[in-house]
């Protein structure tokens, strides 16, 4: 019975200190990296490795031979410490970590983990110089190394799987580039490129830094950066973004921000400041792992005293039983259930536009019910265009939109080129007028089609004698949302209506409706006057709105809603909104482009698209979730796991078997890292 107890102690604790090395390995990461695919083939090839060694090993233990039925080799204890000090090898590593902890005094799992092997293995190498002792856990102390090695080979893989996201972004870049130089082209690396050296960028061809197209046109792949599929057309002094395709044309670039000052540079910033930062749980179970190393170290001694001392057990059954509280005590899995979770969140977030610079701000952004947003170029354009037509005396719509558009066409005024562009949306094509006339100060006039019409505003329709009620009373409708009208008539009647403004983004009415669902009050704050900023509040089901509010006053009522206690989330643009991002609970700066790397804010959206903000939020309530999910399993284990291994429960005739602890914990930590790599599979566009 006791030696039946002894064996399955020992095995307990070879598995748990396996998990537990690897588990404080992947806490020391300015140590070894445990990320990589180099790593990752490292653990593997040493896993092989012991997995060989083991073979031989089991036919060394009376244990597993007598429940097999089979035969233990010669020699076998002199063969199982041979086999066993060259597998105690490969652990030497977990022993440098834990000399590391300690002469930092941050003792943690490394800590745990080499007392764990150290004392099995030291014992167990007594025991075979010293038989009196009777009991030798090479098996299990070597099984333990191999399971330790297999978990870092898979908390690796993870960590690839995963994506590193700084290798990712950096993949964005090309390693050379198109120097120009008086006109002759010298392929150079980019790491030589300096603002306002200009380069030649083929069809095809990655675009090596920031900059103004010289000359040139061609369509631009920027879906890496910006996440639109669609290719844009960049001609003579547009802005194109490094890491951006040419995909056809070639274009001569002068640049304007190259290295660290280019948008992929702003972006690895961001990405490693999201690195550096953690989240609250993560300090928990920091905290936790911290603690769990001491409680074990403690129960380990009291365990050996209690069984002894005062119930009588040999003293080799004690030393056994407080190994396995060593080995199964490791928090290995509570120490990879917030890593693992936050690894895949930076990615997933960067694969979706999103960069959070502070981690700990998903535990904030999750449990936001308010969001601020601000209008002009965030829930809006930022931009004059065409948003009502409204057309009179049974006028054809289209036939309405050619004439004004027509009439227009070579206007140099804001209103003329709005209204041409809208035509052109729409496909419909254009004439030229005769007979064109500019009427100062209120509109134009030509003859289309044999017919004379005029666009212009209240005073040209008042003057030809056709400004009637039903057009005052739409004019006034226009005026009073806040938009610029202007009307079109053939001098004998008014054909109808066309209402200007900043026009509201489509994708802002799914945001603030899908924010209702997920339960979130939205306002908005603007500068424009009560009336549009009503309007536009109006329009979108906004619960609230701050109208004529100076850039530098914003912040204070994003103050006003946190006094009653609402967690507030800012978007605005991060520049004029900068007070604003940072006295809110959140700053998320929005369309960033390439300013990306707006300092005020916690979060920075790359897409000028406002139904981020709703995908950002459904990714910070899955994360928070999935971590507290891991917390809970990971301390749960270890409250039950601990004084089982003690030999808690005796009193009821049950020992905890260090084979079926060690698998247990095994078990922990695989379930930890599956349940993180779930979040790989959350779709972000449902509620």
């Amino acid at each position: 019975m006791d030696d039946n107890k002894l064996n399955i102690k020992k095995k307990t604790n070879n598995h748990t200190t396996m998990s537990h090395e690897h588990h404080s390995m992947s806490g020391q990461n300015n140590k070894m990296s445990m990320t990589g695919h180099g790593s990752a083939n490292m653990f593997l090839r040493r896993f092989w490795i012991v997995t060989f060694l083991l073979i031989p090993l089991i036919f060394t233990n009376k244990f597993v031979a007598s429940i097999f039925g089979f035969s233990i080799l010669p020699f076998s204890n002199w063969i199982g410490f041979g086999i066993a000090t060259i597998i105690f090898g490969f652990s030497l590593i977990f022993f440098q970590h834990a000399l590391h902890e300690i002469k930092m005094r941050k003792y943690g799992m490394m800590t745990l983990v080499s007392l764990a092997v150290g004392a099995g293995y030291i014992f167990s190498v007594a025991s075979t110089f010293m038989s009196s002792l009777g009991v030798e856990f090479y098996l299990e102390i070597s099984t333990l190394i191999w399971v330790l090695l297999f978990g870092h080979y898979l908390e690796a893989r993870s960590g690839a799987a995963a994506g590193n996201a700084l290798q990712e972004v950096a993949k964005l870049l090309p390693k050379k580039a198109h120097l120009l130089k008086d006109g002759i082209s010298q392929e150079v690396d980019i790491s030589e490129l300096q603002e306002g050296d200009y380069v030649l960028v083929k069809p095809g061809e990655k675009i090596p830094a920031d900059g103004r197209i010289d000359s040139g046109t061609a369509n631009v792949d920027e879906s890496l950066i910006s996440g639109e599929s669609k290719p844009v057309e960049k001609k003579e002094n547009d802005e194109v973004v490094a890491g951006s395709i040419c995909l056809d044309g070639s274009l001569t670039i002068v640049l304007s921000r190259v290295g660290e000052n280019s948008t992929i540079g702003q972006i690895q910033k961001l990405i490693a400041e999201a690195q550096s930062t953690k989240p609250n749980s993560q300090r928990i179970a920091d905290k936790a792992s911290a603690v769990l190393t001491f409680v074990a170290a403690i129960t380990a001694l009291l365990t050996i005293v209690a069984w002894t001392f005062f119930l009588g057990e040999p003293f080799v059954f004690a030393i056994t039983l407080a190994i396995t509280v060593l080995v199964i005590a490791c928090p290995h899995a509570l120490g990879l259930a917030i890593p693992t979770v936050t690894t895949i969140t930076t990615s997933l977030a960067v694969k979706n536009g999103v960069f959070i610079k502070n981690l700990a701000k998903i535990e904030v952004i999750k449990k936001a019910n308010y969001v601020v947003f601000d209008k002009t170029g965030t829930l809006t354009k930022g931009e004059f265009g065409v948003t009502n037509i409204f057309t009179m005396n049974n006028i054809d719509e289209n036939k309405f939109i050619k004439i004004a558009a027509s009439l227009e066409q070579h206007s140099s005024h804001i209103i003329g080129q709005s209204i041409v562009r809208y035509a052109k949306d729409k496909s419909i094509s254009l004439v030229e007028p005769d007979d064109f006339e500019n009427i100062a100060g209120k509109g134009i006039a030509g003859v289309i089609d044999g017919n004379k019409y005029y666009i212009g505003n209240q005073k040209l329709m008042e003057d030809l004698g056709v400004f009637d009620n039903s057009s005052k009373d739409k004019l006034l409708e226009f005026s009073l949302q806040g938009k610029t009208p202007v009307l079109v008539t053939d001098k004998t009647r008014i054909l109808g209506l066309i209402g200007l403004s900043d026009e509201i983004k489509p994708e802002s009415f799914k945001a603030i409706d899908n924010l209702h669902k997920l339960g979130v009050k939205v306002a908005m704050l603007t500068g424009d006057n009560k009336q549009v900023a009503e309007s536009v509040a109006k329009e979108l089901g906004i619960d609230t709105y701050f109208a004529e509010v100076l850039p530098e006053d914003k912040y204070t009522h994003i103050k006003d809603l946190q006094k009653n206690n609402d967690v507030v989330l800012m978007v605005g643009d991060g520049v004029n909104d900068a007070p604003a991002l940072t006295q809110a609970d959140a700053g998320i700066a929005i369309g960033a482009g390439t300013d990306v790397a707006i300092e005020a804010g916690d979060v920075v959206l790359t897409r000028n698209n406002p139904e981020d903000i709703v995908r950002l939020i459904i990714l910070s309530r899955k994360v928070y979730s999935k971590m507290i999910q891991n917390l809970i399993w990971a301390l749960g284990y270890n409250i039950v796991a601990i004084p089982a291994a003690a030999g808690a429960f005796a009193a009821w005739g049950f020992f905890l078997r260090p084979e079926i602890g060690a698998l247990l914990m095994s078990l922990s930590t695989v379930i930890v890292v599956i349940n993180a790599m779930m979040l790989k599979k959350i779709d972000l566009n449902k509620i």
